[in-house]
């Protein structure tokens, strides 16, 4: 039996939302590996040129592209620039998402719920649709979808239309698992509280400190070691892996 291996030479990867945070990281990673990277981003065009410079001063390839995943009628062609740029598409991660604004249910306009489901859950089924038949002819397809730890808690602090949305995207993971498979393996991460401008943005030192406390193994998480399980799974070395969740919190919800 061939040695099962995390290199991806040969292979193409799309990254969503790959210019800041664990998408960033996860785009690096896979260059690392081998993979002609695609990242893709939104309004972040310096953070996506910063990390295509990372990959080619790396000996890496990557390529960038632009698109809302919002825009429904825009999102096809992402992946549709991607194939015609790499030839050819073997990955997709699914990391794009954000909570948008918090509020409690009882607050939330419909509008603020409509944005939030489009931005981490429907424009990922609609992006996730349109790739499904590349991944399938390259005979050896890999998703992996980007979740939150806040499926298992609940949306604390006006985080529940983001954690609904993902809890979502749980169930699409199982879906596309057992409709995708033997072609193409899905999987998910459930990252816990990883050290990135996300956290930056939403959450306070001070939370960020007691995030710290309350986990097993006396720190927060970094994005790079997000993207080492991302490896994992997109690659050969995780072939018997199929609809998995993968919890990456350092222990915070041992159960």
């Amino acid at each position: 039996m061939t040695q099962a291996t995390t290199n991806l030479t040969g292979r193409a990867a799309l990254v969503t939302g790959g210019a800041v945070g664990i998408g960033r990281a996860v785009a690096q990673r896979l260059a690392e590996a081998g993979a002609f990277v695609g990242i893709h981003y939104n309004r972040s065009r310096q953070d996506a040129e910063a990390v295509q410079k990372g990959v080619a001063e790396q000996g890496g390839q990557a390529v960038l592209v632009q698109g809302d995943l919002t825009d429904f009628e825009r999102a096809p062609g992402i992946i549709t620039e991607f194939v015609e740029r790499a030839g050819r598409l073997d990955i997709l991660v699914n990391n794009a998402g954000s909570p948008v604004e918090r509020a409690r249910i009882e607050d939330c306009s419909l509008d603020l719920w409509q944005t939030v489901i489009d931005t981490n859950l429907t424009g990922t089924f609609v992006l996730t649709q349109h790739a499904i038949a590349h991944l399938r002819r390259s005979g050896n397809g890999a998703i992996v979808n980007n979740l939150t730890l806040s499926i298992q808690t609940g949306g604390a602090n006006g985080a529940g239309p983001y954690a609904i949305a993902k809890g979502g995207l749980q169930v699409m993971t199982r879906t596309l698992a057992r409709e995708l498979a033997p072609e193409i393996r899905t999987n998910a991460i459930m990252p816990g509280v990883i050290e990135t401008r996300h956290h930056e943005i939403y959450t306070s030192p001070q939370r960020m400190e007691e995030y710290r406390k309350e986990t097993p193994l006396g720190r927060n998480g970094t994005a790079e070691e997000v993207a080492a399980a991302v490896l994992f799974l997109v690659s050969d070395a995780a072939r018997f892996v199929n609809g998995a969740l993968l919890d990456i919190n350092g222990g915070r919800f041992l159960r």
